[in-house]
C-alpha cells in the first residue's frame, strides 16, 4: 500500500507542471518545440522545421499529443527540437551538434537564405521567430551566411515562464563540404511580467489602436446615422404622398380610376409576394446567411471573452464547433421560408443549405491540399483530420439542420401575406437605365463596402502578415455598423425597384446587400498586388482561393441582412395602403 501511495505521489510530481498548466518546478524540463519554416513573404507556405538540413539535440524524442483540430488545419507541425533546457538552469554555450554540408545541404540552405526563410517554434505555448540566414551584400559576389547560434532569453515569474526572446548569431559561410556546428544557450531572469500579461508583447496598440483605426469606426457611425436619417425622411415623406395620392384614387370611381395616371408601388401588390425564380436555391442561401451571420456574431463575442489569441488554433476550432452547433439557425431560416414558397422538395433543400458553404470550403481546400502536397507544404491537410471535418459534416451538421429544417416548417411554414398572389403575373414594364436590376445590385455595395473597408485592412494584414489581431470588439461594432448600412441601402434600392412596378425585389434585395463582397474581393486583389509581396504558385492560390471563401461566406451574411431588412419593409407599407 505504501509503495502504490508512493508511486502515485511520484506520477502526479511528473504531470504536475508542465507546458499543460504552466507551472514548473526549479531544474524542471521546459520543452522547445521546433515548427515550421518557410519564406518571410509568403507566411501560410510553412514546412517542417528539420525540412532544412538542421540537426535535432540528443534529448528523448517525445510527440505533441494534444494537437487540436484548428493546429492540424493551420499547418502547425510541432516537433521535439531535442534541446535540454531546464527551469531557472542556465545552461553556457553548448554544442548541439556538428555538420558537414552535402550538395544538396548547400543548394536547400542557399535557396532558404535567398528567399527569406524565417522558421518557427514554441516555448510553453509563446511563440518565438528568427531567420535562417542572411546575405552580405557588403562583399561581390554577395556572401550568404547562416545561424548557428541560438540564445535563449528566458523570464520566469515564480513558477510561470513569462516571456521568451530570441537572439541568433554564429554567422557561418555556407559552401558544399563546410563544416558547421550548431550551438544553443539559455540564460534565465527573474521578470515582474504577470503570467496573464505576458502576451501583451506581441500585440501591437500603436497599429490597431491607431487613430486612423477609431476615426474609421467613427466615419462609419456617422456614416450610419446619416444614411438612417436619410431613410428615414426619403421614406417617410414618399410613402405618406404615395398613400394620399392611394387614398384619393381610391375615392374615384372606376372610370377616373381607369383614366387616371396609375403608377408606384402599389400597382404591383399582386406580386410583390410572389415566389421568386428558383425557390429552392434562394431559401438555402437565406438559411446559410442566417448561419454565417450567427456564427460571425457568437465566435466574436467568444473572441472578446476568451483571448483566443493566447492558444494555438483555438479561434478557428471554435469557429468549427459554432458552426456544427448553429446549424439548426441554417435549416429553421431555409426550411421554413422554402415551406412558404410552397416548395415540395424540402429535403434537397435541406440538403443544399447545409452543405451550400461547406461544400465551397471543401473544393477549395481539397485543391489547395493538392497543391501543398505537391509541395510538401505543412499546410497539407492531414487525412483523419478530412475524415473528422467530414465526419462533422455528416453526423453533427446534417442532422441539426434537419432538425431545424422541421421545426422551421412546422411552426413557420404558412404563408400569411398581406396581399393575394395573383394567378397570372404581371407584365414588368420598360425601366429608366438608373433603376435596372444589375445597376442597383452593383450600387448597393458601395456604402457597405466603405463602411468596413478601413476593418477589411486591419483583418487582411493580421491574417496575411505578422500581426496578431486582438481588437474584436472593434470588429463587432463594425459588424453591427455593416448591418444597418446593410439594411437602409437595400430599403432604398428595393423601393426604387418596387416604384418602377418591378416585383422581382427578393433576389435583388439579396444581390444588393451580398454585391459587398463582390467589392471586398476586388480589394483583396488590390491589397494582394499593392500591399504584400507574396509570390509562387502556393501562396497565390491559397490566397485568392481562401479570400473567395471569405467573400463567399460575406455575401451570403450580407445578402441576407439585405433581404430580412427589405422583407420587413414591403409587408410594411402593403400592410397599411388598402387593397380592394
Amino acid at each position: 500500500m505504501r509503495v502504490l501511495i508512493s508511486l502515485l505521489l511520484f506520477t502526479s510530481l511528473l504531470v504536475e507542471a508542465d507546458e499543460h498548466d504552466h507551472l514548473y518546478e526549479v531544474d524542471e524540463e521546459v520543452v522547445l518545440w521546433m515548427n515550421t519554416v518557410g519564406p518571410y513573404s509568403n507566411r501560410q507556405e510553412t514546412y517542417t522545421y528539420f525540412s532544412l538540413p538542421f540537426c535535432k539535440g540528443e534529448k528523448k524524442e517525445i510527440g505533441h499529443y494534444h494537437e487540436t483540430m484548428g493546429e492540424s488545419l493551420l499547418g502547425v507541425e510541432l516537433e521535439f527540437s531535442g534541446l535540454d533546457i531546464k527551469f531557472r538552469t542556465n545552461t553556457k554555450k553548448t554544442v548541439v551538434c556538428e555538420k558537414k554540408l552535402t550538395e544538396t545541404d548547400y543548394k536547400t540552405l542557399l535557396y532558404a537564405i535567398q528567399n527569406s526563410y524565417y522558421y518557427q517554434m514554441y516555448l510553453d505555448d509563446m511563440p518565438i521567430w528568427g531567420m535562417v540566414g542572411e546575405i552580405d551584400n557588403t562583399v561581390n559576389p554577395p556572401a550568404y551566411k547562416l545561424y548557428t547560434h541560438k540564445r535563449l532569453d528566458i523570464g520566469y515569474n515564480d513558477k510561470q515562464v513569462v516571456d521568451v526572446n530570441l537572439t541568433t548569431d554564429g554567422r557561418v559561410d555556407i559552401r558544399p563540404g563546410a563544416e558547421l556546428t550548431f550551438t544553443y544557450e539559455v540564460q534565465w531572469s527573474k521578470s515582474e511580467v504577470d503570467f496573464t500579461k505576458r502576451f501583451d508583447k506581441y500585440l501591437d496598440p500603436s497599429f490597431f489602436q491607431h487613430r486612423i483605426h477609431w476615426f474609421s469606426i467613427f466615419n462609419s457611425f456617422m456614416m450610419v446615422v446619416f444614411l438612417v436619417g436619410l431613410v428615414w425622411m426619403i421614406l417617410v415623406r414618399t410613402l405618406r404622398k404615395d398613400y394620399a395620392r392611394y387614398q384619393k384614387e381610391d375615392s374615384l370611381d372606376d372610370l377616373d380610376a381607369d383614366l387616371g395616371d396609375e403608377y408606384g408601388w402599389k400597382q404591383v401588390h399582386g406580386d410583390v409576394f410572389r415566389p421568386p425564380s428558383m425557390p429552392l436555391l434562394f431559401s438555402s442561401c437565406i438559411g446559410a446567411g442566417y448561419h454565417v451571420f450567427t456564427v460571425a456574431v457568437i465566435t466574436t463575442i467568444l473572441a472578446i471573452v476568451g483571448e483566443f489569441y493566447t492558444e494555438r488554433g483555438s479561434l478557428l476550432s471554435a469557429a468549427i464547433f459554432v458552426y456544427a452547433a448553429c446549424s439548426p439557425v441554417n435549416g429553421y431560416a431555409g426550411g421554413s421560408m422554402y415551406a412558404r414558397f410552397g416548395g415540395r422538395h424540402w429535403i434537397k433543400q435541406m440538403l443544399l443549405g447545409a452543405f451550400l458553404l461547406p461544400s465551397m470550403v471543401c473544393g477549395v481546400a481539397f485543391l489547395i491540399n493538392f497543391i501543398a502536397i505537391y509541395y510538401h507544404a505543412s499546410r497539407a491537410i492531414p487525412f483523419t483530420i478530412m475524415l473528422a471535418v467530414s465526419a462533422i459534416c455528416l453526423f453533427v451538421i446534417l442532422p441539426l439542420t434537419l432538425v431545424g429544417t422541421v421545426i422551421g416548417r412546422n411552426m413557420a411554414g404558412s404563408a400569411d401575406y398581406p396581399c393575394r398572389v395573383n394567378a397570372v403575373p404581371r407584365p414588368i414594364p420598360d425601366k429608366k437605365w438608373f433603376v435596372q436590376p444589375w445597376l442597383i445590385t452593383l450600387a448597393g455595395g458601395v456604402l457597405p463596402f466603405g463602411s468596413i473597408f478601413i476593418e477589411m485592412y486591419f483583418i487582411f494584414t493580421s491574417f496575411w502578415a505578422y500581426k496578431i489581431y486582438y481588437v474584436y470588439g472593434f470588429m463587432l461594432l463594425v459588424t453591427i455598423i455593416l448591418s444597418i448600412v446593410t439594411v437602409c441601402v437595400t430599403i432604398v434600392c428595393s423601393y426604387f425597384l418596387l416604384n418602377a412596378e418591378d416585383y422581382r425585389w427578393r433576389w435583388t434585395s439579396f444581390a444588393c446587400g451580398a454585391s459587398t463582397a463582390f467589392y471586398v474581393y476586388m480589394y483583396s486583389m488590390y491589397y494582394f498586388f499593392f500591399k504584400t509581396k507574396m509570390y509562387g504558385l502556393f501562396q497565390t492560390v491559397f490566397y485568392f482561393g481562401y479570400m473567395g471563401i471569405f467573400a463567399a461566406a460575406l455575401g451570403l451574411m450580407t445578402g441576407t441582412i439585405g433581404y430580412v431588412g427589405t422583407a420587413k419593409f414591403v409587408r410594411k407599407i402593403y400592410q397599411t395602403v388598402k387593397i380592394d
